[in-house]
């Protein structure tokens, strides 16, 4: 009695794997997974990343010429201590230019963004308290890189400033003036001085994902939910074409039909998102985050869409009816839950409604990732496995319905 007892979830297990063994042998043949599970959403993921990277503020660093006339120390301090830091970070390129009226004409064509330049004898009006001016030349075409460059000069206009009316306090208060060493001396005291009032930025990393991974992940997860279907309405399909009778009529337990199919679902989504994810990385750059991480999301995901599609099609009568619905509540939860623009962002209460898809949770917690360790990503799959489990549930019950030959 006991090895009889035992040996029942061991046939059980054995006839649904082999049951999603032949769907997915199925499916992989008639090349509808690979045509819905990769090759659609590997495409439009380039296509719009092609489209709208050129807006993307990861899109490149600004490119700035600069045209330094002045070979005093204040000049050259410029070059050294403002803008080497931000080159080196990948903010801005630096392109030295020979004259002013060449990057004018760079400026103009479009290959500079902007252009900043230093004039002959800026160090020696600075330094004697003479009136002292850079010049920024714009790129009509690149406003907000315009405005980068510009602030860049005034910052250090304004630490200059500071500087000139530190050293001018000092003099006016001494009796006779002060010699031209010692105004160079306080000058070196006065720039080397602390800022009383400064602002840090003691902000965390990003939490929003780069353009290239925010279409990666948004059409990935999108047709994810159109892979999983072909697990479930394989059921109907077979019970339509008569071979489900077949399958009742052999010794197998109708749990293990169940089971078969959907193991076929989470099996071609798991696939489908593994591939997109190394696809997208290796040839356009998306970066995905921490890869157990990902992998954590990834299952949560595609059990939650394997439930909520296993439970849409328990309403159909046919695979037809079942793939159209399954198809309009795909696309619906697709929109709202922000797959091809950041909802969350939006005003009043659609930034609120959009958890009520799992592809809002599977995007927040890839955000979350990008900020932080895998702590910061258990809120999201915990809520994928709710959406499974309940949904998962129903539709298991429903399809015991499904599994009877009328």
């Amino acid at each position: 009695m006991t090895e009889r007892v035992a040996g029942r979830p061991r046939r059980l297990a054995s006839a649904a794997l082999l049951i999603a063994e032949k769907d997915l042998k199925a499916r992989i043949r008639d090349r509808s997974a690979l045509i819905f599970g990769i090759l659609v959403p590997f495409g439009l993921a380039f296509i719009f990343n092609a489209i709208f990277g050129g807006v993307s503020g990861n899109s490149g660093a600004i490119s700035l010429g600069v045209v330094v006339a002045d070979h005093g120390p204040v000049g050259q301090a410029f070059v050294r201590q403002v803008l080497g830091p931000l080159r080196h970070i990948g903010i801005i390129s630096v392109h030295t230019e020979p004259s002013v009226s060449a990057a004018r004409s760079l400026a103009s064509s479009g290959t500079l963004d902007a252009v900043i330049v230093v004039p002959a004898g800026f160090s020696a009006a600075v330094q004697s308290d003479r009136p002292a001016s850079m010049t920024v030349i714009e790129n009509v075409a690149s406003p907000i890189s315009a405005e980068i460059a510009r602030s860049i000069a005034q910052g250090y206009a304004a630490g200059l400033n500071r500087v000139r009316l530190s050293v001018a306090t000092v003099a006016a208060s001494a009796p006779g003036g002060l010699s031209q060493a010692r105004i160079r001396q306080l000058a070196a005291s006065a720039a080397a001085a602390e800022v009383p009032v400064a602002v840090s930025d003691i902000s965390a990393s990003t939490k929003q994902l780069n353009l290239k991974s925010f279409f990666a992940a948004g059409m990935a997860v999108f047709f994810l939910f159109f892979t999983v279907q072909f697990g479930v309405t394989s059921l109907l399909e077979e019970r339509n074409e008569g071979t489900l009778a077949r399958l009742i009529a052999a010794p197998i337990p109708r749990a293990a039909i169940l089971a078969g199919k959907l193991i076929t679902s989470f099996v071609l989504g798991v696939i489908s998102m593994a591939v997109l994810v190394v696809a997208t990385s290796l040839l356009f750059g998306a970066s995905w985050g921490s890869p157990l991480g990902v992998t954590l999301l990834i299952v949560a995901a595609t059990l939650s869409a394997t439930g909520i599609m296993a439970l849409i099609a328990t309403f159909a009568r046919n695979a037809d009816q079942a793939s159209n619905w399954q198809s309009v509540v795909a696309v619906i939860l697709g929109l709202l839950g922000g797959t091809f623009f950041p909802v969350s962002q939006a005003p009043g209460i659609l930034s609120k409604l959009t958890f009520i898809a799992p592809q809002a949770w599977f995007m927040q917690g890839l955000g979350d990732l990008r900020a932080g360790n895998l702590s910061v990503i258990w809120t999201p799959i915990e809520a994928l496995l709710a959406f499974a489990v309940v949904t998962g549930a129903v539709a298991m019950a429903r399809l015991r319905r499904l599994a009877e030959v009328s």
